[in-house]
């Protein structure tokens, strides 16, 4: 079971609709930042193939400037 930890930084003037979307995604935990333009990204998958799933569907969000990994753990 794959657990990640991200910092997500949205495209300029986008934080809202970057929390909508993540927050609509399967697997993730998604709590804004109160002091800066960031949100914390938490995901959480049945195995690496939904990981994978879900990878690909971070690079198809526009309002998604970069993440930047803070953990991660796999089963292996």
């Amino acid at each position: 079971m794959p657990v990640f930890s991200y910092i997500a930084y949205p495209e300029p003037g986008t934080k809202e609709q970057l929390l909508k979307d993540l927050t609509a995604l399967k697997h993730c935990e998604v709590m804004p930042s109160e002091n800066t333009d960031v949100l914390v990204l938490v995901t959480d998958t049945p195995d690496e193939a939904q990981e994978k799933v879900l990878q690909e569907k971070f690079k198809k969000l526009k309002s998604l400037q970069s993440l930047g990994m803070t953990y991660g753990h796999t089963d292996e």
